[in-house]
């Protein structure tokens, strides 16, 4: 879920999206099969993110997706969540 309130342009919120279904098809043999939500919680800055097509933001956004789904992997092999 990429809501409104933390990345306003619906183009940022597409990129957003289109990065988290890249990064998930990466981990997805290693994930537990279920329904799994990946949901922003904080701001992307459009000062410091100037275009949703910037490689700044694809980035950081990647950085954190593949951090996050590192700790899903592990969790659904028993290790630490």
């Amino acid at each position: 879920m990429v809501p409104k309130r933390w990345a306003k342009r619906a183009v940022t919120r597409n990129a957003i999206k289109r990065q988290i279904y890249s990064v998930a098809a990466e981990f997805e043999p290693r994930l537990a099969v279920a329904a799994h939500v990946v949901r922003l919680r904080a701001t992307f800055d459009r000062k410091q993110f100037i275009s949703a097509s910037s490689e700044l933001l694809k980035a950081a956004v990647r950085r954190e997706l593949n951090q996050l789904f590192r700790r899903a992997c592990a969790a659904a092999e028993g290790g630490a969540p």
